[in-house]
């Protein structure tokens, strides 16, 4: 069972439209609505893979009892925490080339109880579960630190932690050896504290995060593939994409399909990429099913390409 925690969760609302035009009415060629947060994405796309998945999340209001109902309807089980502030609603605007623009609420600021609650949720669910992934951006409320609290109780339960975060939040959690991060480009970069123009640039930068005490790397370069950096080696990914119809949730796809391979080595590696791959050939937030994926498309080696410049430099 893969238990994922997402601290500040959404009502996700995306439409399809031909072209952004500022000051235009614009119509919709198609609108999807979806329980959001990077931690709920990989929950759907665990549930989607067939397997179970624990959805521990703080939800308020009506937008929180949506959430709550369309995970339901997805076969996904939640452990709710309530809270008194309502959930956040967020909309993406995903055009026909493939540009997504998205608007984020700020969310609810969470008490000091709701905070305790929330911690309490996930550690009285861990043991049942085979890896947790703890997911997003921390709500109003929580401190920078709050990340590696809950790794440091997961791992005095005998649980397996995920980390997806960035920020000053990913540097905290570090101190408390994460199983895994999952950075993509942007926050890598971030982490590293300067720009990152090519592959060799990224692994070093993911060797970094591990000197800093992630256990494992597992980073997402867009276009360009994914990195995986481990005690017992590095090896780089990558798949062959017919058409991008949405990104959003293809990095949570991905380390889905990472921890439902194992979460650890090269064929994780290829699960990984394989997920991802098939998630942006899809609408909006949709999760991919097996029938979804393409594993001959996807390539795994340790000859990392280091002078092959990433498609869209982070400066």
């Amino acid at each position: 069972m893969i238990l994922t925690v997402t601290p500040n969760p959404s009502l996700d609302r995306t439409y399809e439209v031909p072209a952004l035009e500022r000051g235009e009415v614009i119509r919709a060629d198609g609108e999807r609505m979806d329980p959001g947060g990077k931690g709920v994405n990989v929950s759907r796309a665990v549930a989607a893979a067939g397997r179970r998945t624990l959805a521990v999340l703080p939800l308020g209001g009506a937008p929180g009892a949506l959430v709550a109902d369309l995970l339901d309807a997805q076969g996904i089980e939640v452990a709710p925490v309530p809270v008194a502030g309502a959930t956040r609603s967020n909309i993406a605007l995903a055009e026909a080339d493939g540009v997504l623009t998205k608007i984020n609420a700020p969310g609810p600021e969470l008490s000091a109880a709701e905070q305790e609650l929330l911690l309490d949720t996930v550690r009285s669910h861990s043991r049942a579960a085979d890896w947790i992934a703890c997911c997003g951006s921390l709500p109003r409320g929580l401190a920078p630190s709050w990340y590696a609290d809950l790794v440091t109780r997961a791992h005095a339960a005998g649980a397996r932690i995920a980390l997806d975060t960035s920020g000053r939040a990913l540097l905290e959690a570090l101190r408390a050896r994460p199983d895994v991060v999952k950075p993509n480009a942007e926050e890598l970069a971030e982490a590293a504290g300067r720009p990152l123009a090519t592959v060799g640039d990224a692994l070093k930068a993911a060797e970094e995060l591990r000197a800093l005490g992630a256990r494992t790397v597992l980073a997402s370069l867009g276009a360009d593939g994914q990195l995986l950096v481990a005690d017992a080696g590095a090896w780089f990914g990558s798949a062959r994409v017919p058409a991008v119809r949405s990104n959003v949730g293809a990095g949570d796809a991905s380390l889905a399909g990472f921890l439902i391979a194992g979460g650890t080595g090269p064929e994780a590696l290829a699960s990984a990429v394989a997920h991802g791959a098939a998630a942006v050939g899809l609408p909006g937030s949709v999760m991919p099913t097996p029938a979804d994926l393409d594993p001959a498309a996807v390539t795994v080696t340790a000859d990392i390409p280091l002078d092959r410049e990433l498609t869209a430099p982070v400066r």
